[in-house]
């Protein structure tokens, strides 16, 4: 890790962020993303796309974090900005504005004002992979940002919200590399599943499972707006 350490959330979060978005760890993601990037979607031949890892987004003391996957390609590899920019990102919004963690319910790009209070987004893989599905090792790359991640927000969380049970799985190994327990048998994940886990110091941290807003889920009916607000109002109630 570079830089001084701090005690102030804020700063090392944007600390982490610079070195996420200068990430060149995985040479397939990176090739990637840079095609994606250099050849763009005709809907977008206009603008220039970020192609390049995706931070974080949301404040530094949120007491509730939602863990994707990774960025979309012509979304938040395009935008800058997670679940910014594509249809995933418009339900995931949505629903967040409804439950009163957004501004907006809607997010086009990295500078339409979208405000997050008391939540923060994130993701296991900062890099748009092909076909949306990272390998091991790439995950094993990026799992250092996520560690680092957990560790500034730990003191304050309340409820991780995972979206899939990529993130849920890769979440749960985190934590417990942190030093939190996490019940054994290891949690199934699932939609609406809810497991509680003890931070170090003792305090209960609820883990939220929910399908993924993909296309492939919010097309097909597996995952509608009802299904995520029923996770957001048991996330709402959670807080303490």
């Amino acid at each position: 890790m570079s830089g001084r350490p701090t005690r102030d959330p804020a700063v090392a979060l944007a600390r982490l962020d610079a070195r996420v978005t200068g990430c060149r760890r995985c040479p397939r993601l990176v090739a990637w993303r840079e095609q994606v990037a250099g050849e763009r979607r005709a809907a977008y031949r206009d603008q220039t796309y970020w192609g390049r890892a995706v931070p974080g987004f949301g404040p530094a003391d949120a007491r509730v974090l939602v863990v994707g996957l990774a960025p979309a390609a012509h979304g938040a590899n395009r935008t800058g900005r997670m679940f910014t920019g594509d249809r995933s990102g418009d339900v995931l919004f949505a629903a967040l504005h409804r439950a009163g963690f957004a501004s907006q319910a809607a997010s086009v790009s990295a500078d339409d004002g979208m405000q997050l209070d008391d939540l923060r987004i994130t993701a296991p893989v900062h890099c748009a992979p092909p076909d949306n599905r990272p390998l091991p090792s790439e995950r094993d790359h990026c799992r250092p940002y996520l560690v680092e991640e957990l560790r500034v927000l730990g003191p304050r969380l309340q409820v991780i919200v995972t979206l899939g049970a990529f993130g849920w799985t890769t979440t749960a190994t985190t934590l417990q590399s942190l030093g939190w327990q996490v019940p054994r048998p290891r949690p199934v994940f699932g939609h609406g599943a809810v497991t509680e886990l003890r931070s170090p110091t003792g305090s209960p941290v609820h883990l939220v499972g929910s399908y993924h807003v993909s296309q492939q889920n919010t097309f097909t009916g597996r995952l509608t707006p009802a299904m995520l607000d029923e996770v957001f109002t048991q996330v709402r109630a959670l807080l303490r």
